[in-house]
Formats: structure tokens, sequence, C-alpha cells
């Protein structure tokens, strides 16, 4: 599977200004775009889902939900990306459109492994670096991501995330 290398994060203050923000990564060319909204009901996750999808469709962006994979059938979005405390991804895939993938968020190797043991189509490994203020993690900077890069035995899309990077690795 090939996916995208240029990806945007929604965020925002507000749902709405997650659309916005949305709205300008797909004007500068962003080829994918994850809906990333939390503290919302589902019934305004599927409203700005539905207005995502509108937006990512005019400009033939790849929209991917992410921790909700009902409203990704639903908006028929790309994907789903399901985090460590979402449903396995194993119990989603019955329930998704063939042509739908699943990404998951991994931190560890073993994290990596679990995923790829699911099925999943693509992992955010993280946190490559953390902000200054944050210590409670610990980053994995370029040499974790290589350690666990070269001890995986997969095709699988792996994507940096944290500290401001998103890079396909």
């Amino acid at each position: 599977m090939i996916i995208s290398k240029l990806h945007y994060i929604s965020q925002g203050n507000t749902p709405e200004a997650h659309l916005e923000n949305i709205q300008k990564a797909c004007t500068s060319g962003a080829e994918l775009v994850q809906l990333h909204l939390t503290d919302v009901s589902d019934a305004k996750y599927l409203e700005i889902a539905k207005a995502a999808r509108e937006i990512t469709f005019h400009f033939q962006t790849r929209l991917i939900i992410n921790s909700n994979y009902k409203i990704a059938k639903e908006v028929k979005a790309e994907g789903v990306h399901i985090e460590k405390s979402d449903i396995c991804p194993t119990v989603v895939r019955p329930d998704l459109y063939s042509w739908q993938i699943i990404g998951g968020t991994a931190s560890t190797l073993q994290d990596c492994e679990t995923l790829i043991a699911k099925d999943i189509d693509y992992i955010i490994l993280e946190p490559f670096r953390l902000p200054a203020e944050d210590s409670s993690t610990k980053a994995l900077g370029l040499s974790g991501y290589t350690s666990i890069s070269n001890a995986l035995i997969t095709e699988k899309p792996i994507i940096g995330f944290g500290g401001h990077l998103l890079q396909l690795m």
C-alpha cells in the first residue's frame, strides 16, 4: 500500500476551527487529512466529518477519521486511525468497506508488532520529539526510530510523529 507523504492532523480550539485548518491544509497541498476531534458528541463529530469530507473531496485529498470507525464508514472516508485506547483493529475491519484503510498508533517495538499482527495498513510511531516542557514521556528520537524500523519485518508504512514532525519512515 502506498500512503501519502504529506499529512495534516487537524487541530483547533473548536470543531469549526478544525474545518478552517483542514481547508488551509488542502489548499496548501496536503495529500491526506486526519480529522482528530476530541470531546464532541457523535452527532457533532458526524456533522464535522461530513463537512471535512466535502472539503477533502473537492481537493482530491484523502480523509482519515480518528477513533471513530462508524463515522469513517458513514462519510466514506478513506480510512480510520485507531489510538491505543480505542477498539481493536480486528473488530473494526469487518465493519469497514473493503477499500478503507486502518492505521494505528504505536510507541514501542511491541506496539508495532501487535498492530502488524492485527493487520493494520500503516503505523504512526510516536513521539519522535517532545516539547521542552513535557518530561512525562521519553522521546524515541532518530536512534529509537531507526532501531524499531530495523527490527520490524514489514512492508507496512511507518509514519513518524511528535514534536512538529510527521514524516514517512
